[in-house]
């Protein structure tokens, strides 16, 4: 019998799986989600969620989507002898179903009035069964540490597998995701810090926004008549698409991928940004055409909203990288190198990256990589890396982690990114913004890097049964409404429309699909209730 082994990233945005032959190592399929089966789109919409209505409701939305998708894999999972778990320390944390509150809460003080006790987040191994996971009866499930709680198992991920550890000069590492991950290196030290940077990067809360799939553009360039646009194939390869007038949407040309078009990336999202900053269409926060938008192939767009979304992205992570420089003593010109991660990173036209902010103006050198997360789950599943050498890294490891929620310096360079991509300042005023808060001055113009991409795609190797896509994680939420009118003024508000309103004695009952709902950071049901009857926390799993 051929053992099979399942490599696993649990994101913030959405689940990566793979079944391996654990005989030769060789891939065999890959199956991944649309989005994370917990309400919200970034961890703190996570955490909330987690906090409000229950740890165990969390788990089970986690172990459920886990247990649709693992036969999307296409092997016989009875044959699931091994499983490697990849992820932030949250994802981690409920996966195995242990406290999180250590993650939610700051300050020893708040810990001690709750009487938390800290678990290690040392690593484990153990039976898929004790962790809910009936699907695959026969394996042990591999959970990398984390050090202490600040920096888990896919920041050790992005360390460990970009290579960034290694190198001679200061270099600055980032997995550009919803929470997104980032490391200076200096002298074999380490400075850490996580932004909330939000799902706009990753095609997320953009109105034709989508998580990178076949069909939606990736990227686009300013041609002499017009913008060419390049989308996503089956293989997730980028091929040209039209060419289009983004004032209009008129078809200036043909390309392979016409009429093949139905949303956007997050990179395809940067792209337009930088295309329309370049030239002239976008003046921030304002798009310069008759509608508002500016128009790519098949009818796909962006608006107004949705470049305030990106810039808002783009604003914590420049705000994040330049902290941990000012924590690392160093500034722009002092950091050379940038990694760059995550599907994002990866896809995204690193040059349009940098222009627009997402990587420092002063790196000479970028290195794309694709997701580093599933690339662990993979080495610690094929016993490659062995759980105690991720130990023993993560005890060597010395890192300082910066809080950016309690940092002054974060806090004063977020509000000029704001006032940047929400208010209108001019890009010449950033430097007199600095000179207020008594930081050193910005590079308005990007030196000229050596790009530098390892692989092609996200995930390089899909296997010879290839991609299968869950399209709907979510499971249904469900609370009864003691007092409920059926106004319906809390369906209409819904700007996912994941909840619906059931006629049930002898209360009505709300269900909500949780992979669409926005958790805690909209509430809008909760707000527009006269009755004040639906509540969030309320939600339960439907059994």
């Amino acid at each position: 019998m051929v053992d099979i082994g399942i490599a696993l990233d649990i994101g913030t945005s959405g689940f990566r799986a793979q079944a391996i032959d654990l005989m030769d190592n060789r891939t065999l399929s890959t199956a991944i989600t649309t989005r994370h089966p917990i309400p919200g789109s970034n961890v703190i919409d996570h955490i909330n969620f987690a906090i409000d209505a229950g740890e165990n409701e969390a788990n089970r939305l986690i172990i459920d989507t886990i247990e649709r998708l693992l036969p999307l894999l296409k092997v016989d999972l009875r044959k699931v002898t091994k499983m490697a778990v990849c992820g932030n320390p949250f994802q981690l944390s409920l996966f195995q179903k242990i406290e999180i509150r250590d993650l939610a809460y700051a300050g020893q003080k708040m810990l001690e009035a709750l009487k938390v006790v800290p678990p290690k987040r040392d690593g484990d191994i153990l039976p898929a069964t004790e962790l809910g996971l009936g699907t695959i009866p026969e394996a042990m499930v591999t959970i990398p540490p984390a050090v202490g709680h600040e920096i888990g198992a896919d920041a050790l991920a992005m360390l460990l597998m970009t290579g960034a550890l290694e190198q001679d000069e200061p270099c600055l590492v980032i997995d550009y995701g919803t929470n997104a991950e980032m490391a200076l290196i200096k002298d074999g030290n380490v400075f850490s810090g996580s932004a909330a940077a939000g799902p706009a990067l990753e095609g997320q809360q953009i109105e034709m926004g989508m998580l990178a799939a076949p069909g939606t553009i990736s990227d686009a360039n300013v041609m002499e008549n017009g913008w060419e646009c390049w989308v996503l194939d089956e293989g997730y390869v980028a091929k040209m698409g039209d060419l289009i007038d983004p004032r209009s949407g008129t078809v200036k040309g043909k390309g392979d991928m016409h009429g093949q078009a139905k949303g956007i990336t997050g990179t395809g999202v940067v792209a337009a940004l930088d295309c329309g900053i370049n030239t002239g269409l976008i003046k921030l926060p304002k798009i310069m055409t008759e509608d508002f938008k500016v128009h790519l192939q098949d009818g796909v767009h962006i608006t107004e909203r949705d470049v305030g979304e990106a810039g808002k992205a783009i604003g914590a992570l420049r705000a994040g990288y330049l902290t941990l420089m000012r924590e690392a003593g160093l500034w722009i010109d002092d950091v050379p190198i940038s990694f760059m991660s995550g599907a994002s990173g990866l896809y995204v036209d690193a040059v349009k990256a940098q222009r627009v902010g997402m990587v420092s103006p002063g790196s000479t050198r970028i290195i794309q990589y694709g997701n580093t997360s599933l690339a662990l789950a993979r080495e610690l599943t094929m016993g490659k890396v062995e759980l105690d050498d991720l130990r023993q890294f993560a005890q060597k490891l010395r890192a300082t982690h910066c809080m950016f929620a309690t940092s002054e310096t974060f806090k004063n360079l977020y509000s000029i990114e704001l006032s940047l991509w929400s208010y209108g300042m001019p890009l010449t005023s950033y430097n007199d913004m600095l000179d207020i808060y008594g930081l050193p001055h910005l590079r308005l113009e990007p030196v000229k890097a050596k790009i530098e991409r390892k692989v092609r795609r996200d995930i390089p190797d899909l296997g010879s049964m290839g991609i299968s896509v869950l399209h709907d994680p979510g499971t249904m939420l469900i609370a009864e409404l003691d007092g409920c009118i059926q106004c319906g003024k809390c369906v209409d508000s819904c700007p996912e429309d994941a909840l619906a309103i059931l006629d049930e004695y002898p209360n009505p009952r709300a269900t909500v699909r949780s992979d669409l709902c926005l958790g805690t950071a909209c509430k809008r049901c909760e707000l527009v209730c006269p009755e004040h009857v639906m509540k969030v926390k309320s939600l339960k799993v439907s059994r």
